[in-house]
């Protein structure tokens, strides 16, 4: 079964528009796990306009499933990753002041940078994973950084299958079977939704984790997050 982990950012995100603690973070990633999901994921910004860097060190000892820290890695977040020690770090090349992520890294340009880093982190048992397109090329690159791990970024999958397009799929799968000859893991997030997860999942082959937020926080608006959750679980199956 591929996991699920569910990015609790926008929990953050309504907590502080009130200055309050309504919702309660810490509580709600507690329930998430006792719902079913296989993991917590954050993705602390510098700005911490929704997780906030104590955010993360508070899951630390709440997170008992898989605890997934996303983010760029600069000097503060590394720092905060080898600080918490999660279960995964996913190196995201999102930029200062950026809404959401919007393009994998360049594994080939930056592939000294990431390497680097990977190491850091491997030497102290975390495993890595690293945010890319799926491009053949930058699977190869992620390779040769020594990475765990990579993350397909979907939200161009997500985009054309709403709109019908089901060819879109294409170079996600060739991307994932390029990776699981390389003998990478294959993550993915990003725009995956309760519409499209089913489809992907199946056309993925080796899909060993999902990253989902705003799509499962925004359908449990509606269903209720344990039902939401347990409704990707199924689907995941």
């Amino acid at each position: 079964m591929t996991k699920l982990s569910v990015n609790i950012n926008k929990i953050a995100t309504l907590r502080n528009a009130r200055g309050g603690n309504v919702p309660d973070l810490l509580q709600v990633a507690k329930d998430i796990q006792k719902f079913g999901a296989h993991g917590i994921t954050i993705h602390p910004r510098p700005d911490e306009r929704h997780v906030r860097y104590q955010d993360a060190r508070d899951l630390k000892s709440i997170v008992y499933t898989e605890f997934n820290i996303e983010g760029n890695p600069q000097h503060n977040f590394i720092d905060l990753v080898l600080e918490c020690k999660p279960t995964q770090v996913t190196l995201v090349p999102d930029a200062i002041g950026a809404i959401t992520s919007s393009a994998g890294w360049d594994t080939i340009k930056h592939q000294a940078y990431l390497t680097e880093v990977i190491q850091e982190f491997k030497r102290n048992n975390i495993r890595t994973s690293i945010f890319i397109d799926p491009i053949q090329e930058m699977v190869e690159g992620a390779k040769a950084t020594g990475t765990d791990r990579i993350e397909l970024y979907t939200e161009e999958f997500a985009h054309q299958y709403q709109l019908g397009n089901l060819d879109v799929i294409a170079p996600y799968t060739k991307a994932a079977i390029l990776a699981n000859d390389l003998n990478l893991g294959i993550n993915a997030g990003h725009d995956l939704s309760l519409d499209n997860i089913k489809f992907f999942k199946e056309n993925i082959p080796g899909l060993l984790e999902v990253s989902i937020g705003h799509a499962l926080i925004s359908e449990a608006l509606y269903l209720g997050l344990d039902n939401v959750v347990n409704m990707y679980l199924q689907k995941l199956k």
